[in-house]
């Protein structure tokens, strides 16, 4: 024990193989500089056609170039962590610390309420001790339905935590246990008590979307509980009183389990809303879920999640203890941020939302850096950081001291004296947004929430562990992913062009290499003028005659070729080692540009409108469900495009421009095969073939597939229209 004592719960280590990424940096940098000898001194004369769209590529060039800096910059020094949870269990199994959980939903038709009480139930199961656990879901929906899915949880917990701690349930959320898990024939008596356990489920389940499909509540039902009744004086879910419910109070000595254990406390609670009053999205909902839990448990950790983010691993929150309580750095570390995987990928990953090169290389290269950022989902912090502490070497906490909870007042006293927590006015003149809670004002309030934490000068871990903490739902159709990362690029590039910008906010405070890491995500969306332009000008370059590149039996090919190729050979085998397929690395790449020439260009020009004076920040709640054709498509990875969207417009366009250009460039090669026309467009040529190959998906949706998720034809007309014109424009 006392040689236990000395130990520390986590270590550090660096990633393995830098030689290799520092040749490979090396190689790409020379190639990259031999390019740029080659632009400078073959500047077409003025006189000459395509002097500007030689000048205009070497600017995308040099983008791209510092670009791929950023990115090399943020994978040079990749960390790993490791935990010892038994070591933390001998040494403080006693004094661990209660946690509060917050859980977010915002439309029931959106976020089912099924899925929600999942993930709900999944945390309240966590292998941790359920009095020192409390569970708030925040409904920024003011849903009955949510509600009576909550009220049903509750009930159903009673059952489901004694089960999954008697058989070691894994993951902890019934829906998808049952639905991976076979049922243990050898074991008879654990047959008949896991076949009851998935019936009670199954009824639940039923019951809810039952419910929820109807969209009412039966009078039977609204004598259940005394809090349906709150629902009487509700105008709507953007006009209704605090509506807090304590479903489960963890103080309650007869707030037990069928066996006699104690349940964590479980709370439910939909902030006013009023039309006069801006309710900021998910960080209003966060700032009211912090106050109100201050009152009720006010544990010194806390974790949030994604309504269907649910807990995949029941031992990751003493993972995150073990960072907290360490000796040596415990003291230093104020948020501990795990990865977002999703359970829903098809196997080659068609939308390339798995995020595992994000995962497995940035965020622990951000790490090595300075600390990961906050990316609003799996992360457990202080709660002192969240209302606005700052970092001192007396911040180090005694645990043993901070266990007992000291709140008397009855669940009717606390329910009533809390609401006023969570009202429309409470945050009237105060720091709530400010200098307090999460940040109000950005549509990514975690980013810059984080990176003010870190100003604030604590310490901030990422945490990748073999069995995910957190599973979640992808989107399953391609406009969801596009309207997705368009909200992430908006909010990330509106944080660089404001005073929170790492390089404003983050001078002297944070190190300049974590400022420049930051940079990686938040320049995403100026991506999109670069990669548009090397998209449109050599396509139509090659339709006008206009060589940008060297010719194939020039020496000065080589440098591009070797660029290229290296590139993308690393590219290809660091996807594949993180566990991606052949196929899915293409669909990556096909994604890649897909988004900067769409989702980057929306969140760009938002941003410059917004700095106009002509837009505002908004939130988009991705979907969480799909028709069953839709995801019969999904399941088959066949491209869904089906909705009419500027997006699809911008795309079927390009492509089609493209395709146009290749054939005109095609014909004009072999009109004049004899003068070798070809060597001066052979890489033009494979640039636009290249840009084909990637496009078949979208041909495919717009001339041969017939099913519901093919291109509208309002969209196939419209880009047919707008890529002859601008071939037309450009011969012209």
């Amino acid at each position: 024990m006392g040689d236990n004592n000395g130990l520390p719960l986590f270590v550090t280590k660096s990633a393995k193989g830098r030689i290799l990424f520092q040749l490979y940096a090396i190689l790409i940098f020379v190639g990259v500089c031999l390019i740029f000898l080659y632009r400078l001194s073959h500047i077409p004369k003025r006189e000459e056609a395509g002097r500007w769209a030689w000048i205009g590529l070497f600017l995308s060039e040099l983008w791209f170039s510092f670009y791929w800096f950023l990115t090399t910059f943020v994978r040079l020094n990749p960390i790993y962590r490791y935990t010892f949870k038994d070591r933390l269990s001998l040494r403080y199994e006693k004094f661990l610390p209660s946690i509060d959980i917050f859980v977010c939903t915002a439309d029931p038709t959106i976020e089912p309420p099924a899925m929600v009480i999942n993930t709900v139930l999944s945390v309240m199961a966590y292998d941790y001790p359920p009095e020192k656990l409390s569970v708030y879901l925040s409904d920024d929906g003011g849903s009955v339905l949510t509600f009576y899915a909550m009220l049903e949880a509750s009930r159903f917990s009673k059952i489901w935590l004694p089960f999954c701690k008697k058989f070691k349930v894994e993951p902890r959320s019934p829906e998808a246990y049952f639905r991976t898990a076979v049922e243990p024939l050898e074991e008879p008596a654990m047959a008949k008590e896991w076949t009851s356990v998935k019936k009670l489920y199954e009824d639940m389940k039923k019951q809810i979307e039952t419910t929820t499909k109807l969209g009412l509540i039966s009078e039977e039902i609204y004598q259940e509980h005394k809090g349906f009744k709150e629902w009487t004086w509700l105008a709507s879910k953007r006009d209704h009183q605090t509506i807090l419910q304590i479903l489960i109070d963890g103080r309650d000595p007869n707030a037990v389990d069928i066996k006699g254990q104690p349940l964590p406390t479980l709370v439910y609670l939909a902030r006013e809303k009023r039309p006069q009053y801006h309710h900021n999205f998910k960080a209003g909902a966060m700032n009211a879920l912090l106050r109100v839990s201050s009152k009720i448990s006010n544990s010194p950790i806390i974790l949030n999640v994604d309504c269907d983010m649910y807990s995949n691993n029941s031992e990751s929150v003493r993972d995150a203890i073990c960072f907290f309580m360490d000796e040596e750095e415990g003291h230093k570390v104020g948020f501990i941020q795990f990865p977002q995987t999703f359970e829903n990928l098809t196997k080659n990953d068609v939308y390339s939302s798995s995020l595992n090169v994000i995962n497995e290389a940035e965020l622990p290269g951000l790490d090595g850096n300075g600390g990961p950022c906050y990316i609003g989902s799996g992360c457990f912090h202080r709660r002192e950081i969240l209302c606005g502490q700052k970092y001192s070497k007396e911040c180090e906490v005694d645990w043993k001291r901070l266990n007992n909870r000291e709140v008397e007042e009855s669940i009717s006293v606390l329910e009533e004296t809390c609401k006023v927590l969570a009202s429309c006015t409470y945050e009237e003149n105060t720091q709530w947004g400010k200098e307090m809670g999460l940040k109000y004002g950005c549509p990514v309030e975690d980013i810059v929430t984080g990176l003010a934490i870190q100003c604030r000068g604590w310490r901030s871990i990422y945490f990748n562990p073999e069995r995910k903490a957190f599973l979640g739902v992808a989107p399953t159709t391609l406009l969801q992913s596009l309207v997705q990362h368009k909200r992430w690029s908006e909010g990330d590039f509106q944080i660089f062009a404001s005073r929170y910008s790492p390089f404003v906010m983050g001078y002297k405070k944070i190190p300049l290499k974590l400022q420049l890491s930051y940079c990686y995500f938040l320049l995403w969306a100026a991506n999109c003028l670069a990669t548009l332009y090397y998209v449109v000008v050599p396509s139509l370059c090659l339709l006008r005659g206009i060589s940008l590149f060297p010719e194939i039996s020039n020496s000065w090919v080589l440098s591009f070729a070797f660029v290229i190729f290296v590139h993308r050979a690393y590219s290809l085998g660091e996807f594949v080692f993180f566990g991606g397929t052949l196929q899915g690395w293409w669909n990556d790449q096909r994604i890649w540009l897909y988004k900067r020439m769409t989702s980057y260009l929306f969140g760009f020009l938002d941003n410059i409108l917004r700095l106009l004076g002509f837009s505002k920040s908004a939130f988009v709640i991705t979907a969480k469900v799909a028709d069953d054709d839709v995801s019969q498509r999904y399941k088959q990875e066949i491209m869904e495009f089906g909705a009419s969207s500027p997006m699809f417009t911008i795309l079927a366009t390009l492509a089609l421009l493209t395709a146009f250009c290749f054939i005109g460039g095609m014909m004009r090669v072999i009109a004049d095969v004899e003068n070798s026309v070809w060597e001066r467009f052979t890489l033009q040529i494979l640039l636009c073939g290249m840009l084909i190959f990637i496009n078949l998906p979208i041909y495919q949706g717009l001339f041969l597939r017939k099913d519901n998720g093919s291109m509208p034809t309002s969209v196939t007309y419209q880009s047919i229209m707008f890529a002859i014109l601008a071939c037309a424009l450009s011969l012209y």
